[in-house]
Parts: C-alpha cells; sequence; structure tokens
C-alpha cells in the first residue's frame, strides 16, 4: 500500500529539519502523554481507533437518512461543517447536483446571510429533507439562528413527530442548550466528546455522518486516518516521520522570516481542503502575537490573478503544494486539422499530463523567484488518502504548535467578535456592554 509523501528539500535544508529532532520529539510526548498546554483537547490523537465502536450506528443512521431524504442539511460553522464539506466536496462528482444525485448535502449555520437562508428556505419547500445540527452548547448564533428556521419549516411540512426522526443532533453528551432539545424531543445524537476541538473533530461523528450521508467510505476514512496515526507516532524518528518533518520544515522557515504559507493545490477538488486547512492552523498556531498565516490558492486558476504577486512579490511567502498522482478518470487531447489554436504537440496527451507539467513548470518558477516549496503526493483522491491526509495535518499542526510555544487547542481570540455582536444586538446581560459600545461607535463616528 502506497501512502502520501512528503517533501520539504526545495524549502529547507535537511540538516536544518534534522536540528529539530529533539525539540519535535519533546513535542511529540507531550502530544501523546498529554502534558503540554490544552491538554484537555488531546482525543483527536487517537480518534481513529476509538472511532470504529461508532461506524456501524454512524453508517446506518446515514443510510436512514438517505432512504427518506432528497436533501439533508448539515447545520454547523468552522469545525463543525468544514471538514465534512472537504472530503464530500473531494469526492463526490463536480456536477452531481446537477446529475440529480440525491441525497443533496447543503450547508447551513456557516453564515448569518438573510437572503442565503431565504433561497435556502426556498429550495427546501415541498421537498423531502432532513437536518443533522452539529453544536457543542447549541448557543452559537450561527447555526442556532439556522436550526430554529429550519426546525420550524421541516416540522409544518412533515407534522412535528415525521420531523422528529429526520433531526439528528450531534452536540455535548450531557449539557447545552441541543443537548437539552434533543433529549426532551427524542432526536438521534451522536456526542462530541469534550477532548474533541472543532477544527480536530472531522474523524468524529461530526465529519463522518455527513460524509456517510454523501454516499462515501466512511470506513476507508478511518482506515487511512489510522495508517497515517502509526506512520506518526512519537516512536518514530524524525526521518521518517512525515508530520513531523512538515512542523520542523514550517517552523525552520517561520524563524527566517516567512510569514505566510500558501496551500496550493492543482485539483480544483480540493478548495475545502485547503479551507479545512486554513481553519486548522489559523485558529491553532495564531495566538500570542505568534503564527504562520495560512492562506490557499487553486492552480492552475489563481495563477492567472495571484500568480504575479507569488513570483514576484514581497518574499514572506513558503508554498507547500498538494499533488495527486493519478487522477479517477482519463480525457485525451484530440487533434484538429486546422490548428488555429497552435495545440496539436499536444495532441494524445491526457490533460492530466498538461496539468503535472504546469505544476512542475510553476514550482520551478517559484523556487527560482525565491519561494521555498514543500510537496505533499497523494497517490490517488480517494476515502484512504484523504484519510491519510487529514491525519497527517492534523498531527504536524499539534507538534507545529508546541514548537511555536502556544496552546494549540484554545482560540480565545475568537470570542472577541461575539461579545461586541452581542452587546450590539442589546443580548440580556450585556447591558453594560450595550452601553459602552454604543458610546464608541458614536465618538469614533462608527454609528
Amino acid at each position: 500500500m502506497q501512502h502520501i509523501r512528503f517533501t520539504y528539500h526545495h524549502a529547507v535544508k535537511t540538516e536544518t529539519v534534522s536540528r529539530y529532532a529533539e525539540a519535535v520529539s519533546r513535542c511529540q510526548r507531550m502530544l501523546d502523554e498529554r502534558t503540554g498546554q490544552g491538554s484537555d483537547f488531546l482525543g483527536w490523537t487517537t480518534l481513529p481507533a476509538d472511532i470504529r465502536p461508532q461506524l456501524d450506528s454512524i453508517q446506518a443512521t446515514a443510510d436512514l437518512l438517505r432512504s427518506r431524504c432528497d436533501i439533508i442539511v448539515c447545520i454547523g460553522i468552522g469545525g463543525s461543517y468544514l471538514g465534512a464539506k472537504a472530503v464530500i466536496d473531494a469526492l463526490l462528482p463536480s456536477f452531481a447536483w446537477l446529475e440529480g444525485q440525491k441525497p443533496q448535502i447543503v450547508y447551513a449555520g456557516q453564515n448569518i446571510g438573510e437572503d442565503y437562508l431565504y433561497e435556502l428556505q426556498n429550495l427546501l419547500k415541498g421537498k423531502r429533507f432532513g437536518i443533522i445540527c452539529i453544536s457543542k452548547s447549541g448557543t452559537t448564533t450561527e447555526p442556532a439562528l439556522a436550526f430554529r428556521l429550519l426546525k420550524t419549516q421541516l416540522e409544518q411540512q412533515t407534522g412535528k413527530d415525521a420531523a422528529r426522526e429526520l433531526i439528528v443532533c450531534i452536540t455535548d453528551a450531557h449539557k447545552g442548550a441541543l443537548r437539552t432539545l434533543a433529549t426532551q424531543e427524542g432526536y438521534k445524537t451522536f456526542v462530541i466528546e469534550d477532548s474533541i476541538g472543532g477544527r480536530f473533530s472531522v474523524l468524529s461523528p461530526v465529519g463522518l455522518l455527513p460524509i456517510a450521508c454523501a454516499g462515501l467510505d466512511i470506513r476507508a476514512l478511518v482506515d487511512g486516518a489510522e495508517q497515517m496515526m502509526d506512520v506518526c507516532g512519537a516512536g518514530t524518528p524524525l526521518e521518517a516521520n512525515p508530520a513531523a518533518q512538515y512542523a520542523a520544515a514550517r517552523h525552520a522557515l517561520y524563524c527566517e522570516g516567512k510569514k505566510t504559507e500558501l496551500l496550493a493545490n492543482f485539483h480544483p477538488k480540493l478548495h475545502y481542503v485547503s479551507e479545512w486547512w486554513k481553519q486548522l492552523y489559523g485558529e491553532s498556531e495564531g495566538k500570542d502575537g505568534k503564527g504562520i498565516f495560512p492562506a490557499s490558492v487553486d492552480f492552475t486558476t489563481d495563477l492567472h490573478s495571484m500568480g504575479q504577486y507569488i513570483q514576484e512579490g514581497e518574499r514572506h511567502l513558503i508554498e507547500t503544494v498538494i499533488s495527486v498522482a493519478e487522477p479517477e478518470h482519463h480525457v485525451e487531447f484530440p487533434f484538429d486539422e486546422a490548428n488555429l489554436d497552435g495545440l496539436n504537440f499536444l495532441a494524445g496527451k491526457h490533460v492530466d499530463e498538461v496539468n503535472k507539467m504546469a505544476e512542475l513548470g510553476t514550482m520551478l518558477a517559484h523556487i527560482d523567484g525565491g519561494v521555498p516549496n514543500m510537496k505533499i503526493e497523494m497517490p490517488r483522491l480517494n476515502e484512504y488518502y484523504l484519510g491519510e491526509l487529514i491525519y497527517f495535518f492534523e498531527r504536524a499542526c499539534g507538534i507545529s504548535g508546541y514548537l511555536l510555544e502556544v496552546n494549540p487547542f484554545n482560540q480565545p481570540g475568537v470570542e472577541a467578535y461575539k461579545k461586541n455582536m452581542f452587546a450590539l444586538l442589546n443580548k440580556p446581560g450585556y447591558e453594560k456592554e450595550t452601553a459602552a459600545i454604543r458610546e464608541r461607535l458614536k465618538r469614533e463616528g462608527m454609528e
């Protein structure tokens, strides 16, 4: 069995990475022995093995929803939806929604867009739909708002008793508004363990239930993650541990002044993998005035928009390329007698061969332009290798955060906007904050 492969030699010297062997080993032990900052949130480290007893129940629930629904609405924000969407978008046919594939998976609770919710409610009118609501507390504004709207609509369309069978809640085991409601109404539930933060939850029911509802193979996904868990374990030396190498290389480059990492892919179906990765690293490392800023580009598309800056702009960039070695389908470029576009030199080649030369040519150009380049190669784009990729990134993120000497498993800065928003909305209990923020808006001419 092949595995994903990581190389860094066009970014940083091997001897530079090797100097981090002792520090990386210490960080690995902090993860596995749960002795570092945020140690209460390390349940993800063994999740690929720990989740196996739940897979039958997750699959059975997904099969039931699939049999009863034409549309399944996944309600969640941040890690509560990004991981599932990353896997689903990567593996379903690009035009599944036009081909009539059912059930369709759509999303809510990831924004506060009134037009978006209006259009979603219109889409669901008269349709057989179900809801997966994902929230530890049940009070996070975006998903709570969407759940109240869509639960009401489902009950109106089917009756309350029938709606009860079409709602699944993934929430805290014992506490919180969503747990209370689910218990009162008798909804099917799965638990978000206290030891697993949202951005590390894709291999829990949070990600696996929507992924299974899309008809994808969650066992293969978990198999790949468990394989990478073994490959990247604390007992694996740095020279054989891709996650440790990635963390060490990133940290070395950060110490050299590289402050932005571009995750680049040459496969359009990986867009939301990049979105998931951005949350994982941004929320884990961006604190205490530290951290590499995670950004992403889709190539070759973004070479026609961001390519100029990447090639010749300020040299603060690292580029990590995700490459898929073998496509799932083959399209051969045809010969044209007139050859007005001058592309007959490509006749008989597969489109992916052209894409691979664009990938190699871009990496060489960016290296020549002073952008350190690292590469992650996936043998195929399927459940197994996505499972490997997910755990690879998670493990490297934990190590990287500890190398940076921050707590990779909290997110105190996320609360800042919420306090202001609640004060501006006159939420009960925020009266002092409301008065203070209104005065500030007047003073600064923002109202």
